[in-house]
């Protein structure tokens, strides 16, 4: 790294007699230099250009959070080879704090910091995994099953039935954040994964309420921070995997190979030429092929204030020269932000006018013979639509759901909050788990035996403490016997 420039070079080949590739590097250049908004060297502690935590939130998370208080959506996600390091520049290991603890401290310390009575600030959780093309609450444990996701003309992509948490402190989200990754783990001892294998999407709602005194009148802002640590690529080729884990790691490549489409159709968009030069005119972008790119389709190219960390590691020429020309054409999207101003009344009363469509579009369905099941009509923005009569209902399920969301309060989240801490706590001690605030690494000896999780994954590794209860244990799996 010099400056703000990456300079990757390929490494020579040991095992080439005679230096047989020399005609392929003719056609190659062997030094290839990328351009960046910032450029970090993080190998060696020693070295003066040392790039710590602290260095990569203050240019990428302060600025961030900066427009998150102004009333933009904002994102982070890191990109990259498996074991780059973007789990530790996300979430950080120990006491190495990564963006995500860093960016929600300094949150409720500028809340903490605020002395307009005027201005009330709310802040809401929500921690969700992408894993084999579903979507998982870490959260909540009354949502074991995938979950779906949905868009709304004014929400957006959404994930339906998603548990949004009340968090009035930094401690509060440290403890989301603890017992959601205890969760994940459980998981993936349960189904034999690691934690990176998996998507992870923690944001952060923040809505801000002020009230003018001279016109009597609120008015509301309301930012989304989403912080995504995505699932490291690896090829099946170079790892051998066979199985479930072969059909994980293509549902991750599908995923991670649907983002770089999307990155390379949206940077096109922006400079309005394809790959070959040609001029285009529209560019699809397939943000449906994954669930992935369908829910960040507001932070690429959307409403939204987005930073890329594009991670790479000398462990592999080819995967570090293929994320460096994704970032470098991510450098060319151009998103359309805007501050969120009293986004809810507006959700509120396009939901009033769609449901008030919909119910009666179903009342006259209800008149229609029974062979005649498919509903033509105009919608609230004037597109011509054809509905059957189950299309309609679950759409009516769908925006009732939005709305009691949506017109839901502070008291009625609040108590909703406790009763799923409560459920959480209570399944992870069924699970024999330690329920411990701010547990790290292996815990001194308890008053009853215990096993510690033991794991590839650093992340993963010790942070879950099974308590062996009174009586017998069984450990492992019961094998079924086959007759021949």
């Amino acid at each position: 790294m010099e400056g703000n420039q990456t300079i990757i070079t390929r490494p020579t080949d040991p095992t080439d007699p005679g230096n047989l590739k020399a005609a392929a590097r003719k056609v190659e250049e062997d030094v290839k230099t990328f351009t960046f908004d910032k450029s970090y060297w993080s190998f060696d502690k020693n070295d003066p250009n040392y790039a710590t935590q602290a260095h990569l939130y203050n240019d990428l998370g302060k600025e961030l959070l900066n427009h998150a208080f102004e009333g933009f959506n904002t994102c982070i996600f890191a990109y990259g080879q498996t074991g780059a390091g973007k789990s530790y520049s996300m979430m950080g290991y120990g006491d190495d704090k990564g963006i995500i603890p860093l960016t929600c401290c300094e949150l409720f310390n500028r809340i903490g910091r605020n002395y307009d009575n005027t201005i009330i600030y709310q802040v809401q959780v929500s921690y969700f995994e992408i894993y084999n093309e579903r979507v998982r609450d870490l959260l909540n444990p009354k949502h074991k099953g995938n979950l779906k996701v949905r868009e709304h003309p004014t929400l957006g992509p959404y994930v339906e039935d998603l548990s949004k948490l009340i968090a009035n402190s930094f401690q509060d989200i440290e403890n989301l954040i603890d017992e959601g990754n205890k969760t994940r783990t459980v998981a993936a001892t349960n189904m034999n994964r690691t934690s990176s294998r998996s998507h992870a999407v923690f944001t952060l709602l923040l809505k801000q309420k002020r009230h003018d005194a001279e016109t009597g009148l609120d008015t509301e802002k309301v930012s989304r921070i989403s912080l995504v640590d995505l699932a490291g690529s690896e090829r099946a080729n170079s790892t051998g995997v066979t199985g479930a884990r072969l059909k994980e790691s293509a549902n991750i490549n599908k995923s991670i190979t649907t983002l770089g489409k999307v990155i390379t159709s949206l940077a096109d968009a922006s400079s309005g030429t394809s790959r070959k030069g040609a001029i285009k005119v529209d560019s699809f972008v397939p943000y449906r092929d994954s669930v992935l790119t369908w829910l960040l389709k507001d932070s690429l190219g959307g409403n939204s204030k987005t930073v890329m960390i594009a991670a790479i590691s000398p462990a592999d020429y080819d995967e570090t020269l293929s994320t460096l020309r994704y970032a470098d054409a991510a450098k060319r999207i151009k998103n359309k932000p805007v501050i969120n101003e009293d986004p809810n009344g507006r959700l509120i009363r396009d939901l009033k006018e769609e449901l008030q469509l919909l119910r009666k579009k179903l009342g006259v369905e209800a008149c229609f013979s029974d062979n005649q099941q498919v509903i033509a009509f105009v919608d609230g923005e004037g597109n011509f639509v054809k509905k059957t009569k189950e299309e309609l209902v679950n759409q009516i399920q769908t925006s009732e759901k939005l709305m009691k969301e949506a017109c839901e309060t502070w008291e009625e989240k609040l108590r909703r909050t406790e009763e799923i801490q409560l459920i959480r706590e209570k399944t992870l001690e069924e699970l024999g788990i330690l329920i411990e605030k701010n547990a790290v690494g292996v815990h001194p000896p308890k008053k009853v035996p215990y096993l510690v999780n033991l794991n590839e994954d650093p992340l993963m590794s010790e942070c879950l403490v099974y308590q062996i209860k009174p009586g017998a244990t069984r450990v492992g799996r019961i094998l079924k016997m086959r007759r021949e």
